[in-house]
């Protein structure tokens, strides 16, 4: 694992927090996405630690302080825990987007007023499913997405939101295609974690 080279200035060692709180699991994965990889990130073990997640949302609070946020916007399940921290931590609002009728959206009478400069939250970046379909629910709410933040960013390309992504802990965690497993990971019984169904 590498850290992000971009991120601010931190006393605390993302890295070593991360590994402390059993976040980094080390085995056969079967990601979501349907690759495989012999580094899983276990978000809920960050979303259950306090002192872990609001280091990680403080890293995207401060990079983000300057840029005039209005609202914090993150997805059920965990980024609603996300978008609470980090928008407490920059004195603004959050908003939630959740599912209804196979569509991502707003519910409960929330509001974004036309032309508010949002920040969509997201806890680990590996294919940009979440963090686009929350950008849509902004965007279809009139907001303007100012900036992406993430927990941990481990997509093994570069990824273009249409703002600036920013994410507290950056990882080099490599994955392969179903038919490209190395032996030496293929000799290891394949884990299937997570929560979204395909």
């Amino acid at each position: 694992m590498s850290e992000n080279s971009n991120r601010s200035q931190s006393s605390v060692d993302l890295g070593r927090l991360l590994e402390e709180s059993g976040a980094v699991l080390h085995g056969h994965f079967l990601l979501t996405s349907g690759r495989h990889s012999d580094v899983y990130f276990e978000k809920f073990r960050v979303l259950t630690q306090p002192r872990v997640l609001s280091a990680l949302c403080g890293e995207i609070a401060a990079h983000f302080a300057p840029s005039g946020m209005q609202f914090v916007a993150g997805p059920t399940t965990g980024g609603i825990i996300i978008a609470f921290e980090v928008a407490r931590q920059m004195g603004v609002d959050a908003v939630y987007v959740e599912d209804e009728a196979n569509a991502k959206v707003l519910r409960r009478g929330q509001v974004i007023p036309a032309g508010a400069r949002v920040l969509v939250v997201d806890d680990v970046l590996t294919t940009g499913l979440s963090v686009r379909e929350t950008i849509g629910a902004v965007v279809a709410s009139g907001g303007i997405v100012a900036g992406v933040g993430v927990l941990i960013d481990r997509a093994a390309e570069t990824m273009n939101f249409g703002s600036e992504l920013f994410a507290s802990y950056k990882v080099d965690a490599e994955s392969w295609a179903a038919d490209e497993v190395p032996e030496w990971l293929a000799a290891i019984p394949v884990e299937k974690p997570g929560t979204r169904k395909s």
